[in-house]
């Protein structure tokens, strides 16, 4: 993911534990890192695909770029399926897989 200057001093965002998906949802959707796509491209698609606000977008645009991979999503194999494909048009790596 391309990094903006005004990204690199932010600090590491605390995801709120609360907000986490809850139990039940038995796949997941996984967003990998590249150079190609900028955090403003992935934050705008997966708010989309997935109706994260603009914070949870950035969170997990973050944990993109700084980990390398992130879960953006969990719920319903059909759910996931469709999320993937809507995040796939930028170009960036993802997977639907189930969760166990």
């Amino acid at each position: 993911m391309t990094k903006f200057s005004t990204f690199s001093t932010i600090e590491s965002p605390q995801k709120d534990l609360q907000s986490l998906p809850k139990q039940g949802n038995d796949w997941m959707v996984t967003v990998y890192d590249n150079d190609k796509n900028t955090y403003e491209e992935v934050m705008f698609v997966l708010m989309l695909s997935t109706n994260c606000d603009e914070e949870e977008a950035y969170i997990e645009a973050w944990e993109i770029d700084h980990f390398g991979a992130c879960v953006v999503h969990r719920a319903e194999e059909s759910e996931c399926r469709s999320v993937s494909e809507v995040i796939a048009t930028i170009g960036i790596a993802v997977e639907a897989t189930p969760s166990n």
